[in-house]
């Protein structure tokens, strides 16, 4: 069997030198042939993938660590992607490439291979041929023969071995994906009660966590095995929640909380101290809320925690929400968003000055779509600052700030602070006060392309909300740019959803409202998707587009309605449409749709 690209939900076997996740070398149009003796750094340097500053701060870096590769630090200063320094590794040793986020490895090349042996070598079998005994790995060293020998002692000394450049990180990844993440919490809770060391569970946490052959205590290990197995179940959230009788642990996915593990109380105390420690609060305190971080690599690269405490009935409640950098900024163009909805975002940021607003509800992807807009137009030309409680995500070239109210540090005296910086664009975390909004004001009134946040139930009703924290109505008009209402539904699985026919009452929650019967897909659940029905989730958007007449109208104290009246004449597309469209193209669920909009009130 061949191996298989994975795109647009379909599958298509393709030769291994012609599938689009492959990358010859020398394919890029423009580029020559570089010679083996020359040095990586001042390829990338040539090619204009990095500056020269930036070689030199690598090559800084590279004298404490001279075992480290020059590519790897590069990545790890943020000066390069993983994926273009493996395509660039692939151009210089002539070598292909592969994106493994969009290939499939074959099941009977996974089969020969144990997980052990991929996770030490970090490779991954691809395809295996055995008619002509020729096996593709994805590797992350070429040069690592001690790997392919350990392949050829499996398979046999007459095996053909082809391999694919790919970055680390995406390897690691990608056997947890293919072989599963077998983390033995149940293994650590037996030593927990028995006092017997379970050393499987005591190798696959240090593995995971990319620790030497150490032992350390079964609590630790636990914390580790919970936060990691949260991470490779892409997880948002982790709760610790203490009951009269039991720890309950849940974790949020794709927006719903799902309870993984139920322990006996006695556990408690020390997995509250463990996690205390590992983010830096006071562990004798336990009648005050806390704040804290933990900073941990995962599948090999780095991920946050941000950990909250609260004292309940039963104890201390501790929740913790995953920062995982690698997900958090999603290019625009990787948002799903309709055609329309992408044309009218870019009219949007390409006006010079002005607010633009993101609203709706704790947990809609405000924040991802806010980094996404700030990513587009991130460049060396122009100086973007941000404040935020906290900084969540990493951004190169932009200066981020959180909010500290130890040194008086909020939004407003931030801003004031930052207008002395020469930014070009800032960024507010949240609009939430009077003094807020009158600073994030004055700073587009004097030019400045402003994004921030706010509490509102849709883009037109983020207008009289505005009005009610103390913006003047004479000052919104021409200073606000276009304001975005979002939520988050889940995706149905592809690999199980149900077709049926729309009834009369699902017609009429969706406006069609023709004879036809369309075709709408419902959850059902699988092996693939954990049997919920649905992977992953996507963005319904509502966006307000400013122009003259809507100006004129909001200076004249219009009504909401007539506001509405005069977006939908302008192409305006309600919410609830935008995500009734989205169900017709069977990305989600009516059931999905109605729990984060109301159907009930269609525009």
């Amino acid at each position: 069997m061949p191996i298989s690209y994975a795109k647009n939900n379909g599958v298509f076997p393709i030769d291994p030198a012609g599938y689009p996740g492959h990358r010859a070398p020398h394919s890029r149009p423009g580029l020559r042939r570089m010679n083996a003796p020359q040095r990586f750094g001042e390829a990338l340097l040539q090619r204009g993938l990095i500056s020269g500053d930036q070689l030199r701060i690598a090559l800084k870096e590279q004298e404490a660590e001279p075992a480290t590769p020059i590519g790897k630090l590069l990545v790890r200063l943020g000066f390069l992607s993983e994926g273009t320094m493996r395509d660039a590794l692939s151009e210089s040793l002539g070598k292909a490439s592969i994106d493994l986020a969009h290939a499939v490895a074959d099941a009977d090349a996974l089969r020969r291979i144990p997980r052990q042996v991929a996770k030490q070598h970090r490779l991954l079998p691809l395809h295996y041929e055995e008619t002509e005994q020729r096996l593709t790995l994805a590797v992350a060293d070429a040069h690592d023969l001690v790997a392919q020998d350990k392949v050829r002692a499996l398979l046999g000394q007459e095996t053909r071995i082809e391999t694919l450049l790919a970055g680390e990180s995406e390897i690691d990844v990608a056997i947890d994906r293919y072989y599963g993440h077998t983390l033995s919490i149940d293994g650590i809770l037996r030593e927990l009660e028995t006092g017997e060391i379970d050393w499987q569970s005591l190798e696959e946490t240090n593995a995971a966590n990319g620790r030497a052959r150490e032992y350390s205590q079964p609590v630790v290990r636990l914390i580790d095995a919970i936060l990691t197995d949260a991470v490779k179940r892409e997880a948002s959230d982790i709760h610790f929640e203490p009951e009269q009788g039991f720890l309950r642990i849940r974790y949020r996915q794709d927006g719903i909380l799902h309870q993984t593990r139920a322990l006996h109380p006695s556990c408690w105390p020390a997995m509250a101290v463990r996690l205390k420690v590992m983010s830096g609060m006071n562990i004798a305190e336990t009648r005050a809320p806390q704040d804290g971080h933990i900073a941990l690599r995962v599948s090999g690269r780095p991920v946050d925690f941000r950990v909250a405490t609260q004292p309940v009935l039963h104890g201390e409640n501790i929740v913790l929400r995953i920062l995982d950098r690698q997900k958090g900024i999603v290019p625009l163009e990787a948002l799903g968003l309709a055609a329309a909805h992408q044309a009218t975002l870019r009219r949007m940021l390409a006006r010079p000055e002005g607010i633009v607003l993101v609203t709706g509800p704790t947990g809609s992807g405000k924040t991802t779509t806010l980094y996404s807009l700030l990513n587009h137009i991130n460049s060396e030309h122009i100086h973007i600052m941000t404040l935020e409680d906290p900084v969540e995500y990493p951004m190169p070239l932009v200066r981020q700030t959180s909010i500290n109210e130890a040194v008086k540090l909020d939004f407003a005296s931030g801003i004031r602070s930052m207008m002395r910086q020469d930014p070009d664009v800032i960024l507010v975390g949240e609009i939430r006060d009077a003094a807020t909004a009158e600073m994030a004001f004055r700073a587009a009134m004097t030019g400045h392309q402003v994004f921030s946040t706010l509490h509102a139930a849709s883009a037109i009703g983020a207008l009289p909300r505005l009005i009610d924290i103390g913006v003047r109505p004479d000052i919104l008009p021409g200073n606000v740019t276009g304001i975005i209402a979002q939520r988050l539904v889940r995706r149905l699985c592809p690999a199980c959803r149900e077709a049926v026919r729309a009834s009369r009452e699902e017609r009429r929650l969706l406006g069609v409202f023709e004879d036809a019967e369309p075709l709408i897909y419902r959850a059902k659940g699988c092996a693939q998707c954990r049997f919920l029905g649905y992977r992953g989730r996507l963005a319904i958007m509502e966006i307000l587009c400013m122009d003259p007449a809507l100006d004129d109208l909001i200076a004249r104290h219009a009504s909401s309605g007539e506001l509405l009246r005069h977006a939908l004449a302008q192409g305006f597309v309600p919410l609830a449409d935008d995500g009734a469209a989205r169900v017709l193209a069977g990305e989600t669920s009516l059931e999905e749709l109605g729990r984060v909009v109301d159907l009930g009130i269609r525009h």
